[in-house]
């Protein structure tokens, strides 16, 4: 049996109730959730659930309910952009699984939550019907206070629904793409201008990195952060990316203070990047542990 992942993006982060309550949904649909991971600063919570195409498509219709029942955007703030209570929905082939099932699964995703919930949806990535809005950036510009504006434009009518965004719960970017690293780096400076300066150093649609995506947020007066997605981990590895970083925070007269990984990443990945800071040979992909 093929398997495959959704990894939601949850506008809340602050509130453990409403996690616990997603994970209760995603679970009672039959699917698995792997980990949990919550920022109150970001105001977000990132899970990564696995399981049949049947069990993810249903988690994700439950989590869509929580998120529309439990979350209000009229009242939230936080440093990360988002359109919707449920900002995010990738479908992500694993073992067995197909990019062209993760499709389907994505666009089955937004007919059923538009059917019960009436929240509409963005396809963007492998699932986007075009190539405007196959970057998430695109889609989510303008974020939740943008998207009365944005669905007056033709050119940007939602691929499911009608153009009136659900009150409290906005829209949904849902997506089909392969595993992706979600990826923190932390630098000891306020000046949200450096992060933002290295982001479009780094990240490909400004010329940088063909597999990165980064954008600046402040966390707080003294510490900015680079948020980074990494779409091809083979192409672009962690390590490089880490030290590239610290180059750039060189050159802007600041440091990095740490990086945080969000969920999960595929073995091989940390595997490349312990090799490279412990100076020591790749393991073969036999050796690494599955447990």
């Amino acid at each position: 049996m093929a398997t495959y992942e959704i990894v939601p993006n949850l506008s809340e982060g602050r509130d453990a109730a409403t996690i616990d309550a997603a994970i209760h949904a995603a679970e009672g649909a039959g699917a698995r959730v792997l980990h949990r991971t919550s920022d109150p600063v970001h105001h977000r919570s990132v899970l990564t659930i696995a399981g049949s195409a049947s069990a993810v498509l249903d988690a994700a219709v439950a989590l869509a309910g929580v998120a529309a029942e439990r979350i209000d955007l009229r009242e939230h703030r936080g440093v990360h952009p988002r359109i919707g209570a449920l900002d995010v929905l990738p479908f992500v082939p694993l073992q067995g699984g197909s990019m062209e099932e993760a499709v389907s699964l994505a666009h089955a995703a937004g007919t059923r939550i538009w059917e019960r919930y009436r929240i509409p949806s963005f396809f963007y990535a492998h699932a986007a019907h075009s190539p405007e809005r196959r970057l998430l950036a695109n889609v989510r510009r303008g974020e939740f206070e943008g998207l009365t504006a944005r669905f007056a434009d033709p050119a940007w009518h939602p691929d499911r629904g009608d153009i009136a965004a659900h009150p409290s719960a906005g829209a949904i970017a849902i997506g089909a793409r392969p595993i992706l690293i979600a990826f923190n780096i932390e630098l000891a400076d306020g000046d949200l201008s450096i992060a933002r300066a290295i982001a479009k150093q780094l990240r490909e649609r400004d010329g940088g990195l063909r597999t990165l995506r980064a954008l600046g947020l402040r966390l707080r007066d003294d510490l900015v952060q680079l948020s980074l997605n990494v779409t091809d981990y083979r192409a672009t590895p962690l390590h490089r990316i880490v030290e590239l970083v610290r180059g750039l925070a060189r050159a802007h007269g600041t440091r990095v203070v740490r990086s945080e990984l969000i969920g999960l990443m595929p073995r091989e990945a940390a595997a490349a990047a312990a090799s490279y800071y412990l100076g020591v040979s790749p393991p073969k992909p036999e050796s690494i542990s599955n447990s």
